[in-house]
């Protein structure tokens, strides 16, 4: 399977929503990667169902959701409500983890789990298999615009094993300080899939620059 590109909504212009979400309509993107913040798991907050629902009004690609919230469990129907087609809860939010995937599965959409850079990829053996997608954090999370952390090279290498060695069909898909001069190194490590924001949205031209990030 070619590796996919989700370019993130905390990137866009809000000032003119409708037109960023037509140009990745438009493009070579194949994800909408939608960013939820509650300034509880981190410090800031971004935007919730209102925004999410008239996201997914115009979006004709899946929205793919990051919940960086507590009590991700709570809210669950509520983002499969607002169009979420994904959804991604964090390892340190989720004391009930197994749960909480099966949750969101039996809600129909597909489910994920992110993990901060402290997080060792070894606490993710025994949910592995009943995942759809890892969603690798490469910045703290919190804020855009962060400089990448090297180190998640080897924990996509390391990631990738485990996939393998359990027989999960998980995803592995990278946030966070994605550009033009890691992407093809991530994919090599084996990640799947690339979020990036600043890099497609502070672009000359966003569609290019989506063109050339899934040629790898």
């Amino acid at each position: 399977m070619s590796h996919l590109i989700a370019p993130s909504i905390l990137s866009a212009n809000f000032a003119n929503l409708q037109a960023d979400i037509e140009l990745i309509n438009n493009s070579e993107a194949d994800w909408f990667h939608v960013d939820v913040m509650d300034g509880v798991f981190v410090p800031n907050i971004s935007f919730g169902f209102p925004v999410i629902k008239a996201i997914s009004k115009f979006a004709k690609k899946p929205l793919d959701v990051h919940l960086m919230i507590v009590e991700p469990d709570r809210y669950a129907q509520a983002f499969k409500d607002a169009g979420a087609g994904s959804l991604s809860v964090h390892i340190e939010a989720c004391p009930h983890l197994h749960r909480s995937i099966q949750n969101i599965k039996n809600l129909g959409m597909k489910a994920g789990v992110a993990i901060n850079p402290h997080t060792p990829v070894h606490m993710l053996e025994d949910i592995i298999a009943d995942l759809d997608l890892v969603c690798m954090m490469s910045v703290n999370p919190g804020f855009g615009g962060q400089k990448f952390i090297q180190n998640t090279f080897e924990k996509v290498r390391q990631l990738h094993a485990l996939i393998l060695r359990q027989g999960s069909k998980a995803l592995i898909e990278i946030d966070g300080g994605v550009d033009l001069n890691n992407y093809q190194e991530l994919l090599h490590c084996g990640a799947n899939v690339l979020v990036a924001g600043n890099t497609v949205f502070g672009s000359p031209n966003p569609s290019e620059t989506i063109s050339l990030l899934k040629k790898g």
